[in-house]
């Protein structure tokens, strides 16, 4: 059985706020481990509305201290939003306090709009190439041989993953012998080739042996067809508002939405939620079990951004139990 994961923004509902959106992360955290998944994955992003997740190694402690043996990480750091020092002592810390379960995944865009990189990086004149020199520097600080020690970390085992949605982060990881993870739950025009290409430019090295891809999926699964594609409106609803502009919470389900926006919006859709299961439990398990044979996948990691919270949980047990009954 390939192995399941968890991929949470820490999602704002409409009417709701941070505070609930963490408790409900902890309670899915807690699920998912008793359900048998791998990971417990939170990903960087800044200034949305919809999207509580900002403080992502706050927030990993969080969960790994509400929990027992599931492994949190971060899907992703956004790299060039920091100093690699400083990343390196927070993971330490992480890796210190809960040894044994801590993941750092590392991206190199923003997750952010440019106003508010700005905020965030102070000097915009970091160039994006410049993410290869940024890893390796990461990883000598937890290897020891940098001219600075980062206390916590030198000399602490932390898996690292190169995240992305292009070539680029696949030949990174390949050359350097890491585990690779693609947003093809958001992104997936370029999956196939990023996968081949990871696999075929592969070296082995102390952190990985052999090739091993996570991909991103969706997973919207109810009782019923109907009403697993009602739930997965409000992620239809979020790329529709990020895309015009204006970014919201979370918002509740609407019959009928995809009906209701621009030929071009439906396109979009199409197109950026390809990689999605949305049925019921027979039919995720089709989707499921087709998109982990067509890509030979290691892992999937599973995004479910569903309004109610119950909802929500219930969709990543659907999975976990189809997923076991193969």
């Amino acid at each position: 059985m390939v192995p399941l994961s968890v991929l949470d923004l820490s999602p704002i509902t409409a009417g709701s706020d941070a505070a609930q959106s963490f408790r409900n992360t902890l309670d899915l955290a807690r699920h998912a481990e008793r359900l048998g998944y791998r990971r417990f994955w939170l990903a960087e992003h800044h200034g949305m509305p919809g999207i509580a997740s900002a403080a992502t190694a706050v927030l990993i402690g969080y969960v790994a201290g509400g929990t027992s043996s599931i492994r949190v990480g971060a899907g992703g750091i956004m790299l060039p939003n920091h100093s690699p020092l400083v990343i390196a002592e927070q993971f330490g810390t992480l890796e210190s306090l809960y040894p044994g379960r801590i993941d750092l995944g590392l991206g190199r865009a923003p997750g952010s709009d440019p106003a508010t990189a700005r905020a965030l990086r102070r000097n915009l004149a970091t160039d994006p190439d410049e993410f290869p020199q940024d890893v390796l520097e990461l990883m000598s600080y937890f290897e020891d041989r940098a001219s600075v020690r980062a206390v916590p970390g030198a000399g602490l085992r932390i898996p690292i993953w190169i995240l992305g949605s292009s070539l680029f982060g696949a030949q990174l990881a390949a050359e350097l012998g890491l585990p690779y993870a693609f947003a093809s739950h958001f992104a997936p025009a370029m999956m196939m080739q990023a996968i081949e290409l990871y696999r075929a430019r592969f070296k082995p090295s102390a952190y990985c042996e052999k090739p091993y891809v996570m991909l991103g999926f969706n997973v919207f699964a109810a009782d019923t067809d109907e009403e697993a594609q009602l739930l997965a409106t409000s992620m239809q609803q979020a790329f529709v508002n990020l895309r015009r502009g204006q970014p919201t919470t979370l918002q509740p389900p609407i019959p009928g939405y995809e009906a209701q926006v621009a030929p071009h919006e439906r396109l979009m859709l199409a197109e950026v939620l390809s990689c999605s299961a949305v049925g019921s439990p027979k039919t995720v398990r089709e989707q499921l079990t087709d998109f982990v044979a067509r890509t030979r996948a290691d892992e999937i990691i599973i995004a479910s951004a569903i309004y109610d919270h119950k909802a929500r949980v219930r969709s990543y047990e659907i999975a976990a139990e189809v997923m076991r009954a193969g």
